[in-house]
């Protein structure tokens, strides 16, 4: 297969060939500010390409009806991405931001989910058969949706694109991937990983990078394509709902997040400290995961406060590939202004224990870094504790006992994850199970596997990924009946 040079613009891979389509646009460094490279951001034409290539990849080839090559083609792309995992990693640092080590945990954990739905494409079940009165037989079958639009964020675009492609690729669907623009030469690399895959017949998997919406939006609104897999914003995902309702459009949507950490007073502070901290500074706070609230029990209440605002305090900012740093930047100055204003509002009407800020001095000044905030607050209708932020801001919020925890971790629109942390495992199940979020971590966070289904409650979204029941999200299920002589009317 062709190779695209990104010392060029990095193209977009429609069709099984590289498109030169589309406006050149600049790449650039949130660590520094400074420029990375040129991409090509589609338009309207490239977007229509990608969808028809999809379509008829889907209507002509034997994609769909045949396993053994989609699961061949999968495991071959998790060979070819692990190949370029440490280039990729790099990449993905420097566009996106995230520390070095985290991209290549990123990037690691991508190929072992594309092998995981390799696997699924060979071992997916989910008809039966039955005789249902005599000489009645049914038998039903899953079968492939169709063409599936996929649309990822730049807080993980390779995993987060992966966790939907994987189960739509293994059901036998084909697929638009768009992409954003924030992390356009990390999107080439990916590209050019499928595009060594030999199995892989050309209009399979398409991938697009842009600034805008537009492709995103012909994704949404075009009859040719059957499925949304969306991972963003509520906001977004709900005019994603509301557009994709005029073509009936099957959804599956992962959308933000308010994970509030709970920490009773038997809870062991030296484990907690730092999983809190963690839960804050991984991702740089962009995360739809991050521990974003710390609802603390009274009577430690003192003590972990002292001990969060001594350890962000000392948090070290730093270049996402200084191998020292803690917290590397926003995605850009625009984010840093947007989370300041955030913390700014609060003054009014919450406690503020560490305001953090946009660095302006010295060697970090040209890029998008933010110290971390701490809030204390108790009012729950504040947009502190109401919105996503998306960046490291946390509050710190005191509760008396279980049913006052509840109903603070319960008191936001979101429900896409939680932790809770007691000595007493059996609290932590119970007040685990009240929870209304789809992923509970008990004495940890961030914690994921493949094995096991990633889904968010209330506004936090839709559908499932990962695990096994991820490529029934993909399917439907056709059923057959046969008669062997003219059955008894019951």
């Amino acid at each position: 297969m062709e190779r695209s040079n990104l010392t060029e613009a990095a193209k977009n891979w429609i069709n099984g060939k590289w498109n030169n389509g589309g406006k050149i646009k600049q790449a650039v460094s949130p660590s520094t500010g400074q420029p990375l490279g040129n991409y090509l951001d589609i338009g309207p034409d490239e977007a229509r390409q990608a969808i028809e290539a999809a379509r008829t990849a889907f209507d002509t080839t034997s994609w769909s009806r045949e396993r053994s090559l989609r699961s061949r083609a999968l495991f071959e792309l998790a060979d070819e991405v692990a190949i370029r995992m440490d280039e990729m990693a790099i990449q993905l640092a420097r566009e996106g931001g995230k520390l070095l080590a985290q991209t290549q945990w990123e990037l690691a954990l991508t190929v072992d989910w594309l092998r995981y739905g390799a696997a699924t494409a060979l071992l997916q079940t989910g008809g039966r058969a039955l005789e249902a009165a005599p000489g009645v037989h049914f038998h039903s079958d899953p079968e492939p949706l169709g063409v599936v639009g996929v649309i990822s964020p730049w807080n993980s675009p390779i995993i987060l694109s992966v966790r939907a492609v994987a189960p739509a690729l293994a059901a036998g669907c084909t697929v638009v991937l768009k992409l954003p623009h924030q992390t356009a030469l990390t999107n080439a690399l990916f590209a050019q990983a499928i595009a060594a895959v030999k199995s892989l017949p050309p209009g399979v998997l398409n991938v697009i990078t842009e600034t805008g919406s537009i492709g995103a939006s012909m994704l949404v609104d075009s009859p040719q394509v059957n499925m949304i897999s969306y991972t963003g914003s509520t906001r977004v995902g709900r005019i994603i709902a509301a557009n994709g309702a005029k073509t009936l459009k099957r959804l599956n949507l992962e959308l933000g997040g308010k994970a509030p950490l709970v920490v009773f007073d038997d809870a062991n502070l030296d484990v907690v400290v730092p999983q809190i901290v963690m839960a804050l500074v991984a991702m740089n706070g962009q995360f739809c995961c991050t521990g974003s609230r710390v609802l603390i029990q009274r009577g430690i209440a003192d003590r972990l406060r002292a001990a969060l605002i001594e350890a962000y305090q000392n948090v070290r900012l730093g270049e996402s590939e200084d191998p020292q740093a803690q917290l590397g930047p926003l995605i850009d100055k625009a984010s840093v202004r947007r989370v300041d204003a955030v913390v700014a509002e609060a003054e009014s009407y919450a406690n503020i224990l560490l305001r953090g800020g946009p660095v302006d001095e010295g060697p970090l000044a040209a890029g998008a870094f933010y110290r971390p905030s701490l809030i204390e607050v108790q009012d729950l209708d504040t947009c502190v504790i109401q919105n996503e932020i998306f960046g490291p801001v946390q509050t710190f919020e005191i509760f008396e006992d279980e049913a006052d925890a509840i109903m603070r971790a319960n008191a936001t629109e979101f429900g896409l994850a939680a932790s809770v942390f007691s000595s007493d495992t059996a609290r932590c199940r119970r007040v685990g199970k009240a929870i209304q979020a789809g992923h509970i971590w008990i004495n940890c966070w961030g914690v994921m596997s493949e094995h096991f289904e990633q889904s968010g409650f209330k506004q936090s979204g839709i559908g499932v990924l990962c695990g096994p029941c991820a490529i029934g999200q993909f399917q439907e299920i056709k059923v057959y009946a046969s008669v062997e002589a003219t059955p008894t009317l019951l």
